[in-house]
């Protein structure tokens, strides 16, 4: 449970300073024989900064609760 709750926080925090993230894709467009036209689309995922900080509350509370059990 500990290990969750370390892992919520640091993903908190790199979702706090990283607020999103660009990747490419690739799509056919026409595929005839030997002509192959390809198009490139760049897609972008994107949160609001506090919900970096509610993961890391949560973390930070999973955290908590799990070394008050030991």
């Amino acid at each position: 449970m500990k290990a969750i709750g370390i892992i919520l926080i640091i993903a908190g925090i790199l979702m706090m300073i990283f607020t999103r993230f660009n990747f490419k894709t690739q799509k056919k467009v026409i595929d005839i024989g030997e002509l192959e036209i390809n198009k490139t689309e760049n897609n972008r995922v994107g949160w609001p900064t506090y919900a970096g900080g509610v993961v890391l509350l949560v973390g930070s509370i999973i955290t908590i609760v799990g070394f008050k059990k030991k």
